[in-house]
C-alpha cells in the first residue's frame, strides 16, 4: 500500500498507485475488482481497468440525465412511512454523452428512511455480474477499506512521531 500523507482527496497519480497494484495481483493469478468513491469516477480509470480485465464497482456523481432514469423510484410509497427502510434498486445502461466511449452498467440503489424528507441514493457504475444489491452491498464494504487506510496512515504517524534521531 503506498499512503500519501495527509487527507488527501484527489485522483492524481492514481496510475503510480493501482496499475503496479493490480499487475502484481493478476500475476499471482488472483482475480482483480475495484471499489472507490466518486473521486475516482473518470473515463480513463474504466477504460484502463476494462483493458486489463478488472471488474469495479465506482460511485458515480448524479446528473440530470442520471435523475431523470431513477425519477420514478424517487417517488415515496403512500401511506404511514415505515419505521425500517424501504430499499429500491435500478438498474440501467447510461453512457455520458461526451466523455464514455460505450455504454456502462449503472445501479442505483436508493433509500427512504423515517422522518427524511429526501431519499437517501448511491449510483454505482459497474462491470460485476451481480445483482443491484449484491454490488451495491460490495460496494458500501468499502467504508471498512477506508477506515483502515485511515488506521493505517494513524499508525505511521505515530511510528514517525516515535523514531528518535
Amino acid at each position: 500500500m503506498k499512503l500519501r500523507p495527509g487527507n488527501v482527496h484527489s485522483v492524481e497519480q492514481w496510475e503510480e498507485v493501482l496499475l503496479p497494484e493490480i499487475e502484481r495481483q493478476q500475476a499471482q493469478g488472483k482475480n482483480v475488482v475495484v471499489r472507490a468513491d466518486a473521486t475516482f469516477a473518470t473515463p480513463e480509470l474504466y477504460d484502463t481497468l476494462e483493458k486489463r480485465g478488472v471488474r469495479y464497482a465506482i460511485h458515480i456523481p448524479s446528473n440530470d440525465i442520471l435523475e431523470r432514469e431513477i425519477a420514478e423510484s424517487l417517488r415515496g410509497s403512500v401511506g404511514r412511512p415505515s419505521h425500517t427502510p424501504v430499499v429500491r434498486y435500478k438498474r440501467f445502461r447510461y453512457e455520458a454523452a461526451v466523455s464514455w466511449k460505450t455504454a456502462r452498467r449503472v445501479v442505483a440503489k436508493i433509500e427512504f428512511h423515517c422522518g427524511e424528507l429526501f431519499p437517501r441514493v448511491d449510483l454505482i457504475v459497474t462491470t460485476l455480474e451481480m445483482d443491484c444489491r449484491a454490488v451495491a452491498r460490495f460496494y458500501n464494504k468499502r467504508g471498512t477499506s477506508e477506515q483502515w487506510i485511515r488506521e493505517g496512515k494513524q499508525a505511521v504517524k505515530v511510528t514517525r512521531l516515535g523514531q528518535t534521531g
